[in-house]
């Protein structure tokens, strides 16, 4: 019983850091660039945004699974906070964009983060 409890609210709460980070991250995208805006059309942007999306949809997954534990998934979800506001930085460094070399660094950290993913969901603890 405490089982179920605990797991439906680690899913609650990844669903609600998700919801979170979706409604900031909608608040930010205006059309154009310029200091401090987001282009919502810009390629670099979008695919580093696909990817945040994806792993934060593996990480709900595992939590609803039962793959990860609360603490496993705390520290995940602490990495992917990290990589949100390291694009946020380099964005408002960049006018509202990304340049290459700032993609090359974030897909190196998303890297990192996919694999501590996988090692998470794949350890055998379980709640």
């Amino acid at each position: 019983m405490t089982n179920k409890i605990t797991k439906s609210l680690l899913v609650l709460a990844a669903s609600g850091l998700m919801f979170a980070g979706a409604a900031a991250a909608q608040q930010d995208k205006t059309s154009g660039a310029g200091p401090g805006k987001v282009d919502p059309e810009h390629p670099r942007v979008n695919q580093v945004n696909r990817r945040e999306t994806h792993q934060q949809n593996r990480i709900a997954n595992g939590v609803k699974s039962g793959q990860l534990t609360p603490g496993e998934t705390k520290r995940l979800e602490r990495g992917e906070q990290r990589l949100q506001h390291n694009e946020k930085k380099d964005m408002a460094k960049d006018n509202g964009h990304l340049t290459k070399q700032d993609q090359h660094k974030l897909n190196r950290e998303a890297n990192h983060m996919s694999k501590r993913i996988y090692k998470d969901k794949h350890n055998a603890k379980t709640n």
